[in-house]
């Protein structure tokens, strides 16, 4: 078999995005770039490697995510790894980075990221602004193992450090002129009602924000303005529906509160200054 049959044949299996993902496999499996992919389409491949995407694609039919199979995502044009036990980067929380991007213009910034993840958003606004420190926090040994990793990966570790904070229950250290959180915001009772790939994947830890999905932004809001600097800037995201709730909290200790929507014209961030 050789690589071209080997992708349509993977393709013919799978039912979302069945050509762009069998393409992923595939070019996981053999360690190939999609250049490679092209032109050596009729090169024939081991039947070991045929057996390494046969088991892919058992995976995803189960329903776990592709990111996880193979290992590794994009985001805001920058790899990242992806492992069980931590949420996989979006492109909807672009939205959130692209918001904290165009409100520096490559000054000396200290930046918090709380329940930081894989460390995408704190690590894209280090790759994009090169002289802003970083502070990534999670609660999840898991999480901030997999952050450092993408640390390294995107070559940011001289200004990216990583801190293990319960913020529900403790309040990091230091003071900084953004304060950026993709925070759990899912309410507790509706994550069982999601799709396959992300309540039966996705770690629980990352996604149940309470009864009503606004436990985090609360405390979060709450211990804020003692963490940020002086008109220091504070940007959430946001799920579809809580744009409201979340932008009447922070007006209590915040200035200029805004809410932005993404690109599909949902609500997406909000973000404000301190008073």
């Amino acid at each position: 078999m050789v690589i071209s049959e080997l992708v349509r044949k993977t393709a013919s299996q799978l039912t979302e995005n069945p050509r762009f993902e069998a393409e992923i496999m595939v070019m996981t499996a053999l360690g190939i770039s999609r250049t490679q992919l092209v032109t050596d389409n009729r090169r024939e491949i081991m039947q070991y490697d045929i057996d390494i995407v046969a088991g892919m694609v058992k995976r995803r039919l189960l329903g776990e995510p592709l990111q996880y199979i193979v290992g590794e995502c994009e985001f805001m044009s920058l790899g990242f790894y992806a492992e069980k036990g931590v949420l996989i980067p979006r492109s909807d929380t672009e939205t959130l980075v692209e918001t904290v991007l165009e409100e520096t213009d490559g000054e000396n910034i200290h930046v918090l990221d709380i329940c930081t993840g894989s460390g995408c958003i704190g690590i894209s606004i280090a790759h994009y602004r090169e002289k802003a420190a970083v502070t990534l926090a999670d609660i999840s040994d898991r999480a901030l193992a997999l952050a450092q990793k993408n640390i390294r990966r995107n070559s940011v570790a001289d200004r990216v450090r990583t801190v293990k904070t319960d913020v529900l229950h403790e309040c990091p250290d230091g003071e900084y002129d953004i304060i950026v959180s993709n925070p759990p915001y899912i309410e507790t009772e509706v994550i069982d009602t999601l799709q396959t790939e992300v309540k039966n994947f996705e770690p629980r830890l990352a996604l149940d924000g309470g009864r009503d999905g606004l436990a985090f932004y609360r405390r979060i809001i709450e211990i804020a303005p003692s963490l940020l600097r002086a008109n220091g800037l504070m940007a959430f995201e946001i799920g579809y529906n809580q744009g409201t709730a979340v932008k009447k909290m922070m007006e209590k200790n915040f200035k200029e509160v805004k809410i932005i929507k993404d690109l599909c014209g949902n609500d997406r961030v909000v973000k404000g200054r301190r008073v």
